[in-house]
């Protein structure tokens, strides 16, 4: 048998243990009934939408009933005028300039048709045609159409012949019968002859009709000439 003080000691030292033991038990139960703290969230600023720029500088082909005193024919042209405007957020999406609009720029109509032009070749090399083919491959036209209402305007644009020299050759016909699209042909009566009267139709009927007559862009040529029309 153990001496009775060892035995009093012994029974001391397990008292103590449970203790400790049932403090640490007490401590983990209490940390465990304790909600996590949420994860930190970092908030991001939100995105930023950029801004459609609107391009101020537009020639805008239209009938020449439409003309104001910003028009202008172009050479040989009978029906068809050019028209200084802007494109605007609002329908239609683009509009001739008022008097007073047109005065705050402070450009002639020659300066602005200049700028206009650069502007449209710049509008050109971001867009791509449809070739339209007949059985053989052959490519009979092509035409640029979206909605858009600056297409009829690429008109105007210089480097709008040179893209299809390779193709039609160095001169071309460009017909816009609406603000929404812009048709290039091979410059030959028989090769417009059976679009003629789909063509005569849209320009009769469309509220945005842009130009009745045929275009001639020429090599070596500044500026779109009229050779005749699809409206007859």
């Amino acid at each position: 048998m153990f001496p009775v003080t060892t035995r009093l000691l012994t029974l001391a030292a397990c008292a103590m243990l449970a203790v400790n033991v049932s403090a640490a038990e007490k401590a983990k139960a209490k940390s465990a009934k304790k909600p996590a703290a949420p994860a930190s969230v970092t908030k991001s600023a939100p995105a930023v939408v950029p801004v459609a720029r609107m391009e101020p500088f537009i020639l805008l082909p239209e009938p020449k009933e439409m003309r104001t005193e910003r028009s202008k024919l172009l050479p040989n042209a009978k029906l068809t005028v050019i028209t200084a405007a802007m494109q605007t957020a609002e329908r239609p999406g683009v509009r001739a300039y008022t008097k007073e609009e047109f005065a705050k720029i402070g450009i002639s109509l020659d300066s602005f048709i200049e700028r206009a032009r650069t502007a449209a070749d710049a509008r050109l090399a971001t867009l791509k045609p449809d070739f339209v083919r007949d059985d053989t491959g052959a490519i009979r036209y092509a035409v640029y159409r979206g909605d858009s209402p600056l297409m009829a305007s690429l008109l105007m644009a210089p480097s709008l012949g040179r893209i299809f020299k390779n193709i039609f050759g160095d001169d071309v016909w460009v017909v816009l019968p609406d603000r929404h699209s812009l048709y290039v042909f091979p410059p030959k009566a028989e090769a417009m002859a059976e679009f003629a009267p789909d063509l005569r139709e849209r320009f009769m009927t469309n509220a945005s009709a842009a130009s009745a007559e045929i275009f001639l862009l020429k090599g070596g040529t500044n500026m779109p000439q009229v050779v005749g029309t699809f409206a007859d």
